[in-house]
């Protein structure tokens, strides 16, 4: 059987869900904390299930490069070697078609990467992708697709898509089906007649899930959110929606309206290991002077480690004398922000309320990258 979908609530467009995978289910909306190789920095997966994740994310380029597939595999899969218990999410290199567009080379068969490691080729196809995260019993496997960079001109963009439908086909022809998914992406850039077209074109194709992708790669916040309000409401309603890579809370609330399910960022860990949490009250950075004598918890609505047991003053000496536990109290401290701030929205959505919900104060989002 295919991986479970079903709408319990709704409030607009916004939808309540339940996402039943072989490791267990998922609420949505949701959000995903990013493992790039298979672990939050800093945090073990004990906490961060106690912070409430009920899946992650973890990147199949890096995980390829290191420890390597072969190796994963021997050790019993993803959930064995890395003692992550819960539903795990692979991005399938697409992110790195981006984000490493100096060390790679497109063709119509794949795409070739140049190690960032030690300079070696890896050659990822639609047909291999599929077959590695197979190999490491992922509860959720993307589809190969060629992200473009904003701006790009129209025809650029509907190459690269075109490219993407091609390697969407080739990954559903070998996909072996089974209790876990496969989800297809839809890219388009900054253009509607390309996402709606793109949209269309993946319905035959009966993937498990879709993803909205190609965005925040450039692009100012208006034709991001206008992207998601072009593409999320005629994706089909009975599968789950996944934004890639977006964003802050506002960001969050914002696709959740527009009837999205599942989230990823690295916001809120790499804010985090850089001492900017989020809070009720707006950003707070802990590093500035002005905390040394705080002996206030960070947010005094937070029930996370750092707010249940230290004071802005002692998480402001540990980041200034460079101890870890600083980025991983402040990482755990975000993390839970984010996750609650899901609670909410199912909350929400279920007493049909979402509109009078609050966004937090959105931090300024840093570099994208690994986690």
């Amino acid at each position: 059987m295919p991986l479970s979908f079903s709408v319990r609530a709704a409030d607009g467009r916004a939808r309540f869900g339940r996402l039943e995978t072989p490791h267990g289910a998922i609420e949505t909306p949701a959000f995903m904390p990013v493992g790039t190789l298979g672990a939050v920095k800093g945090v073990t997966p004990q906490l961060l299930e106690e912070a409430g994740a009920a899946i992650q994310l973890s990147n199949l380029y890096h995980l390829t490069l290191r420890p390597g597939i072969d190796v994963i595999e021997r050790l019993g899969g993803l959930h064995a070697f890395t003692g992550w218990r819960r539903p795990i999410l692979t991005d399938s290199g697409g992110f790195q078609v981006w984000s490493l567009g100096g060390l790679r080379t497109l063709d119509d068969g794949g795409v070739t990467f140049k190690s960032h490691l030690d300079g070696s080729p890896v050659r990822f196809t639609p047909e291999s992708v599929v077959d590695s995260q197979v190999r490491l019993g992922v509860d959720v496997a993307m589809v190969l697709d060629e992200c473009p960079s904003y701006p790009v001109e129209h025809a650029a963009a509907e190459e690269a898509w075109r490219r993407t439908l091609r390697w969407e086909r080739r990954a559903r022809e070998v996909w072996p089906g089974g209790p876990r998914g496969l989800f297809g992406i839809v890219q388009g850039s900054a253009y509607r007649d390309l996402r709606e077209r793109a949209a269309a074109d993946l319905a035959p194709l009966d993937f498990d899930g879709h993803a909205i992708g190609g965005i925040s790669v450039g692009e100012s916040l208006a034709l991001r959110r206008e992207a998601v309000e072009w593409t999320a409401p005629i994706l089909p309603e009975d599968k789950p929606r996944y934004l890639m890579g977006v964003g802050t809370p506002d960001d969050i609330l914002h696709a959740v309206r527009q009837g999205v399910d599942l989230f990823d960022c690295v916001l809120p860990a790499r804010n985090g290991r850089h001492g900017v949490l989020f809070t009720s009250e707006g950003p707070l950075k802990i590093k500035n002077a002005r905390y040394g004598d705080d002996e206030r918890p960070v947010d005094s609505g937070c029930a996370c480690p750092a707010c249940a047991r230290v004071s802005r003053a002692f998480l402001h000496h540990l980041f200034r004398a460079g101890e870890i536990t600083a980025q991983v109290l402040a990482t755990l401290h975000n993390l839970r922000f984010y996750l609650d701030f899901m609670g909410r929205l199912r909350q929400a959505i279920q007493l049909g309320a979402l509109r009078d919900l609050t966004p937090p104060v959105a931090v300024r989002a840093m570099e994208e990258g690994p986690a």
